[in-house]
C-alpha cells in the first residue's frame, strides 16, 4: 500500500505541476492578446492630426537667398540713385535761390 500511495503523490504532485505550467502558459497567452488588442485600438501618442507641409529642398533655399541677394543690391542702387537725386535738386534749388536774389537786387 505504501508503494500505492507512493505513486499515488508522485502522479499527484505531477499533475499539480503540469496544471500550474498550463496556467501560466494560458496567463500568458491571454496577457499576449490583451496587449495586442490594446496596441491595436489605441492610436499611437505622438502623432498629430494636422498635415505637416513639405520640407524645401536645399536648391530652393539656394535660391530664395540669391533672390534676396539680388534685391538687396537692387535696394541699394535705388537708395544711391535717391542720394544723387536729392544732392542734384539741392544744388539745382541753391542756384535757383542765388538767381532769384541776384534778380530782385537787380544785378
Amino acid at each position: 500500500m505504501s508503494d500505492a500511495l507512493e505513486k499515488a503523490e508522485a502522479a499527484a504532485r505531477e499533475a499539480a505541476v503540469d496544471t500550474a505550467a498550463v496556467q501560466i502558459a494560458l496567463a500568458a497567452v491571454e496577457l499576449a492578446k490583451a496587449a495586442q488588442a490594446q496596441a491595436q485600438a489605441a492610436p499611437p501618442q505622438h502623432q498629430c492630426e494636422h498635415q505637416h507641409k513639405a520640407r524645401r529642398p536645399a536648391g530652393e533655399w539656394i535660391g530664395i537667398a540669391c533672390a534676396v541677394c539680388v534685391g538687396g543690391v537692387g535696394v541699394a542702387f535705388a537708395s544711391l540713385a535717391l542720394a544723387i537725386l536729392g544732392g542734384t535738386a539741392a544744388i539745382v534749388v541753391l542756384v535757383l535761390r542765388g538767381m532769384w536774389i541776384d534778380y530782385r537786387k537787380g544785378r
